[in-house]
């Protein structure tokens, strides 16, 4: 009887999941099909997807408890998920970080047939299968990165005294291992970029034994958190490690639960909103300004834009316009990103650190390296000869719309940085690039009446009032016709 009645249980399941989802198949990732996809599509998608990345130390796979025991779950709340077999790496780290990344380029490319948002695409690692799920979060370029990140007691130092010894030792090789540099990049929590690193949730057992959490995946949090980067950690009293979706976790609906409402609370922009790239220095980074990703001037300029809006953060602290400058913003992953977030509208703000005089030295470059920039975002504007020698004249349609930012007042000294320059030098070449190429200038420098208290107390930077007013501005500049 009570066997017949575990069996009933079981079946009940699978008629759950089965109702749940609309198509279950498998997709070869590799010539040779030893990496695999097992897809499993939302019978009633709501547009979310995540690809899952089991565990196993990169010297097997759990793919059931830590793969395809959460499909009926997700598919149930219409979310279509897809769980990589991937090949282990045996020492070659490329094998398995090329085959994850090759099921996201597959699931962002079918994205319109799949029902799938291309930019609400998650990743869900377990274990070394978190480390995995970190590594392309935070190594892969802008169009193999997932959208959002789910790391369950995940393997993340590759330090081998702190973590999981066989996994770093699986992933690295033996040689790689004696390698600093290497071990330090690929511990992870070392490669957490403001804005740019995907949002996170860390699900983990306090009593867990294999892999350390302080050193792991508390690492991680606490690198995203001081980058400022919208991350959640959920410690459950006991559950050891490996539990997975398996319901022997002593705390499994709680977790769902809570798992759940974080996917809830993650809102991801209609596929159809103007987006928007704020390129920059510290000022749009935003230093000074705690948890800036989400209170500095490029969120504020979201929240008064609207839905219709996907604005993102690509400041960089320290940046100059100057190829030859110090920190040349254009030698920056945030610059390559911004490129590749492919924007509808791009706001420049950069001249402050070009000020400087390591970097005014090269100030007979400026006008270059700006038309440079310009040019790689509107590559049409780089013909000179279609232009015939006259001024472009400004069309909105154009896309992407660029916006050039003159730097607010610098009311100090401070870093070297030099109002005389900025006044008499940088604005005058933005105002003639702006007039020649057809782009539309918003003065900061003229709007920032009342600049003492708008500005930190090292006279350069925009205090809370001051982002407020630089997104009023803006956003202002932005929804005028």
């Amino acid at each position: 009887m009570k066997r017949f009645f575990l069996t009933c249980c079981v079946l009940a399941l699978c008629l759950s999941t089965i109702a749940q989802t609309a198509r279950t198949f498998t997709l070869d990732l590799t010539g040779d099909g030893q990496a695999q996809m097992v897809c499993f599509l939302a019978e009633n998608p709501t547009g979310k997807a995540i690809v899952g990345i089991p565990g196993g130390g990169y010297s097997v796979l759990s793919n059931t408890h830590e793969g395809t025991q959460a499909s009926g779950w997700l598919n149930e709340r219409g979310i279509s998920y897809f769980v990589v077999n991937y090949r282990l790496p045996n020492g070659d780290r490329t094998r398995p970080i090329s085959d994850v990344e090759n099921a996201f380029r597959i699931v962002r490319d079918s994205a319109s047939v799949w029902h799938i948002h291309p930019r609400d695409i998650g990743i869900m690692g377990f274990s070394a299968g978190g480390h995995l799920a970190s590594v392309i979060s935070t190594h892969s370029a802008y169009e193999v990165r997932p959208d959002f990140t789910i790391l369950f007691y995940p393997v993340i130092s590759m330090d081998e005294r702190v973590s999981h010894k066989y996994s770093c030792l699986n992933f690295l090789g033996e040689e790689g291992q004696k390698d600093p540099a290497l071990v330090n990049d690929y511990s992870t929590q070392n490669a957490v970029k403001r804005h740019l690193t995907p949002p996170a949730l860390i699900v983990m057992a306090n009593d867990d034994r294999l892999v350390p959490p302080v050193t792991n995946g508390v690492a991680y949090y606490s690198a995203m958190r001081n980058a400022g980067n919208e991350c959640t950690m959920y410690i459950y009293p006991s559950g050891d490690h490996g539990f997975g979706f398996g319901p022997w976790f002593p705390y499994h609906k709680q977790m769902l639960t809570d798992i759940g409402n974080w996917l809830d609370a993650h809102k991801t922009p209609a596929a159809d909103a103007l987006r928007v790239a704020c390129i920059g220095n510290s000022i749009t980074d935003g230093h000074g300004i705690d948890m800036a990703p989400q209170h500095g001037y490029p969120a504020l300029l979201q929240k008064k834009l609207g839905n219709g809006y996907w604005v993102r953060n690509f400041g960089v602290s320290g940046r100059t316009l100057l190829n030859k400058g110090d920190y040349p913003y254009m030698n920056e992953q945030a610059w390559r990103d911004a490129l590749a977030f492919q924007p509808d509208i791009v706001i420049i703000g950069l001249g402050t650190n070009d000020s400087k005089p390591q970097n005014w030295q090269y100030s007979s470059e400026f006008k270059n390296d700006l038309v440079q920039m310009i040019t790689s975002l509107r590559p049409e504007l780089s013909f000179p000869s279609k232009r015939k020698g006259k001024k472009v004249k400004m069309n909105p349609s154009m896309k992407p719309r660029i916006f050039l930012c003159t730097p607010p007042p610098a009311l100090k000294s401070s870093w070297d940085i030099n109002d005389a320059i900025i006044t008499n030098n940088i604005i005058p070449i933005q105002k003639e690039v702006a007039q020649e190429y057809g782009l539309q200038l918003i003065d900061l420098h003229t709007l920032f009446t009342d600049a003492g208290s708008l500005l930190q107390d090292d006279g350069i930077h925009p205090n809370d009032k001051g982002v407020r007013r630089m997104a009023d501005i803006i956003s202002e500049a932005i929804q005028r016709k």
